[in-house]
Formats: structure tokens, C-alpha cells, sequence
């Protein structure tokens, strides 16, 4: 166990994570949680800015507002928060530690297809909504949170990036550069020089509720389910979709290892 006094932050690295892990796997915890626990660690440590990962005393506020806007259940948001807290309690810093649990309803947010998002796109090309349709991808491609639509900026699809400041530190967000493009056309047609992309007829920017309510009137006409037509279930799919991507890479270089590995085996292979 770590004994450490007057922390301003608390590193989380690879090795500190394996060494908690080492410290619970002695304690007697399955190989299955000591899994669970180093996938929500390793989510934890990504969504952390910089090249110095560390944990400061308001990172857990920051990363479970993250998750809720990620769409994550209460109850699911509050076990990667002991998670956490487990670690910090390892390292010898429970004064960072959040102790109060979530509460909500618990409904999880709905899934939506690939398919179910295309035939959205295409309905907004029918209806020549050309707002919805944008406002659709940009959700559907990026995680970009709602209440940070008005920092997508002319000057941020330029870059393809924004900032994102929280509480304890920041995060970049980036858009497909298919996306910017789209985005720089339609301010153009507009006549936004500059500033953020998405305002009504009349210069002011669009309301939040407006957005949803936007989206929703597309899955009458692309005969998607109305709970699915949301911000939240967007940045789900493209969560998804990223992560089932980051999988299928993961399998490839592994099976290109194997390979690799057997060739050799042919050559240097101790029967050989």
C-alpha cells in the first residue's frame, strides 16, 4: 500500500495499474473482475489529457459528468466510480475520492444501428434539412458533448478539432476531416465567416432542446423508433462503432504476430 500526504495529484500509469491489480489479485479477486477493473482503469487513464496521466481532486466529478453524458446508466457510472476510488484508496489519496453514488432511473440509453443512422441522413437529404442531416453526423461522428455545440467554431472545422475545457483539465475532441468539409461548405452557403456554425434563422444559437427535437422529427420519415433520435444515442453509436473498429485492429495485429511467429518457426524452430 502507498502512503503519500498533501497529494495536488495522483499518477495513473500502466504500471501503477498493474501494480493495484497485482495488490487485488493477491487479495483474492477473479481474473474476470481484475479484467473488469483494468478495462475501466484503462477508459479512465485514454480520457485523460496530456502525456502525463494523473488524477486531480476534481478528475472523478469530471469523468462521471463524462459518462453520464456518454449515456452510461447510474448504477453502471457508480460501479466505475468504486472502481476508482479503489485505486486512489490503493495510492493512499481517499481525500480524491467520491463517496456520494448517482442516482437515476437507470434507463439505458437505446441502441441505434448503423443502418438506423444512414436511413436518418437519408431522410434529412429528402426533407432538404440540411442543418439536421449535419447535426446528425457531427453527433454521430465525434464526442462532441451537446452542451458544447456552440464551440464548434468555422475556426474549429478549419482545424478539425475543438478544446473542451472541464472542471480539472481538457479534452480535444476531433471531427473526420469528410465532416469538416461539409461543415465549411454549409457555413459558407450561410455566410458564417467565423464564429459557431449552428444558429437559427435569425443569428442566435441554437437551443439545445431544439437540437433533440430536430432529430426526432427525422424518425418519422426514416422509420426509426423516436427514443433513439438523440444526441446521446448518436455519440453511443459512435462510440461503438470506434470501439468495434479498435477491436477488429487489435485482432488484425495480433493474427499478423502469429504469423510473423510461425514463419520464424520455420527457420529457426528449435525441430528445425
Amino acid at each position: 500500500m502507498i502512503r503519500r500526504r498533501h497529494k495536488r495529484e495522483v499518477p495513473l500509469t500502466p504500471e501503477s495499474i498493474d501494480g493495484y491489480l497485482e495488490h487485488l489479485r493477491s487479495a483474492g479477486r477473479t481474473e474476470g473482475t481484475l479484467e473488469t477493473y483494468r478495462q475501466r482503469l484503462g477508459q479512465l487513464y485514454q480520457a485523460l489529457p496530456g502525456d502525463s496521466k494523473s488524477i486531480r481532486r476534481d478528475t472523478l466529478i469530471w469523468w462521471r459528468e463524462k459518462l453520464v453524458e456518454d449515456g452510461r446508466s447510474a448504477a453502471g457510472i457508480n460501479q466505475y466510480i468504486i472502481v476508482i476510488n479503489g485505486y486512489l484508496g490503493y495510492m493512499g489519496a481517499r481525500d480524491f475520492q467520491v463517496i456520494d453514488r448517482l442516482e437515476g432511473d437507470d434507463k439505458p440509453v437505446p441502441d441505434l444501428t448503423r443502418n438506423e443512422y444512414l436511413r436518418l441522413l437519408s431522410a434529412a437529404r429528402i426533407l432538404g434539412r440540411e442543418q439536421t442531416y449535419l447535426l446528425v453526423k457531427v453527433f454521430g461522428n465525434s464526442d462532441l458533448p451537446l452542451q458544447e455545440l456552440p464551440s464548434l467554431t468555422v475556426e474549429a472545422a478549419r482545424a478539425g478539432m475543438i478544446r473542451v475545457a472541464h472542471r480539472c483539465s481538457s479534452e480535444i475532441i476531433r471531427f473526420p476531416n469528410a465532416l469538416c468539409q461539409e461543415l465549411l461548405d454549409y457555413a459558407r452557403r450561410r455566410g458564417i465567416q467565423s464564429g459557431p456554425i449552428f444558429l437559427t434563422r435569425t443569428g442566435n444559437l441554437i437551443a439545445r432542446n431544439n437540437v433533440t427535437a430536430a432529430i426526432r422529427q427525422l424518425c418519422v420519415a426514416a422509420q426509426v423508433p423516436e427514443e433513439k433520435g438523440s444526441p446521446r444515442c448518436l455519440r453511443k453509436l459512435h462510440q461503438t462503432t470506434r470501439e468495434g473498429i479498435e477491436r477488429s485492429v487489435a485482432l488484425l495485429v495480433e493474427q499478423a504476430q502469429d504469423r510473423l511467429l510461425e514463419e520464424e518457426q520455420l527457420t529457426v524452430g528449435w525441430d528445425q
